[in-house]
């Protein structure tokens, strides 16, 4: 994925040049939340009369692209249409030689006014090394958009207006759940959406639908167990942990989510000592959901600075065990649950 990450300008003007209907000669998408990217993507596309897609549509893979497509394509005059698009999908500029960086740069500073010429990049990063005057240039001529993660309160109007038009209610705290459980993206989102209308007896969707259907992602199932094991509540623990298991994730990769957890309930208890209130603890730990900074405040308010110490040490020794024994790493798993439980999990 790119990470030359900016601000949202490139967005907001996206949006206004496609509600315009006067799109720029070169774009660059990339981002997270690829549903925005085809959304947007599939916008553009529709600026292409039906029917003249092969003369006026262009499709060119990054990695077999030699320079000489590219020309023939932003070059290529509209048949039947105010606009020609070009897509190229996952062009590695950091493979590029100088010659064919000057070969880049004449094509792309000299796009004409009726093409539109898009570069998405999905498994190859947008990255130019500024370092290469070359590639300075290029940078230069892009309409860099980024599609990033949708904040929450994002997603909760989105979610809403979408279960909406399938004839369904949502509250805020159930579309936020929704989100949580889902990782947040909208490509998963959509699909959930639709699966819980469907199963939805009543007008609107609840939180109990909710659970019922969404499978959780690795990060809110670990969420949800670490606050079982916080909360005292050891039946639904254990039955989290065996969830956990069944979804084939790396052990590696739950026991990363549940050390996360409780640093930042460590994290949490160092904020209420310094008098920092909920948003200030959810910007030093990057959490995304309201409900789930309370969740960890409130637990932290029932632990003392040493217990919580004593969860996080807990938690580095199973990581030990993991990178430097033979040990069963499910029972590595089951072995911290039970400590935390037992023995750094009471409050104190």
């Amino acid at each position: 994925m790119a990470k030359e990450r900016n601000d949202n300008r490139g967005y907001t003007e996206l949006k206004r040049d496609l509600r315009d209907k006067k799109p720029r000669r070169l774009y660059a998408f990339w981002g997270e939340e690829r549903y925005l990217l085809e959304h947007y993507l599939g916008v553009l596309r529709k600026m292409i009369p039906e029917g003249t897609e092969e003369f006026n549509h262009r499709r060119l893979e990054g990695k077999n692209m030699q320079t000489n497509d590219l020309r023939e394509a932003v070059d290529a005059l509209p048949v039947f249409s105010q606009m020609t698009l070009t897509e190229v999908s996952d062009f590695d500029f950091s493979k590029t030689n100088e010659d064919t960086r000057r070969e880049l740069l004449d094509i792309l500073s000299d796009i004409p006014d009726y093409a539109c010429v898009v570069f998405i990049f999905d498994t190859v990063e947008f990255k130019l090394d500024g370092r290469v005057k070359t590639n300075g240039a290029i940078k230069k001529l892009f309409n860099s958009v980024e599609f990033p993660k949708q904040e929450q309160s994002e997603l909760t109007v989105w979610i809403t207006r979408h279960m909406k038009a399938l004839g369904k209610k949502i509250s805020a705290p159930a579309a936020e759940r929704l989100a949580f459980l889902t990782g947040g993206m909208m490509t998963s989102l959509i699909n959930e959406i639709e699966k819980l209308s469907a199963y939805s007896r009543g007008d609107t969707v609840t939180v109990a639908d909710i659970d019922a259907v969404v499978t959780p992602v690795l990060d809110a199932a670990a969420y949800e167990l670490t606050d079982a094991i916080l909360n005292g509540q050891r039946e639904r623990a254990v039955a989290k942990l065996g969830e956990l298991l069944m979804m084939d994730e790396a052990p590696h990769k739950i026991l990363f989510s549940i050390s996360a957890k409780l640093r930042q309930m460590l994290c949490a208890k160092a904020c209420l000592g310094a008098g920092l209130g909920q948003q200030e603890f959810m910007e030093m730990c990057s959490i995304r959901y309201p409900f789930q900074a309370r969740g960890i405040i409130t637990a932290a308010r029932g632990y003392s600075v040493k217990r919580c110490c004593q969860m996080v040490r807990l938690s580095s020794k199973a990581a030990y065990l993991l990178n430097s024994s033979s040990q069963d790493p499910e029972k590595v798993l089951q072995e911290l649950v039970v400590r935390l439980m037992y023995d750094g999990g009471s409050a104190g």
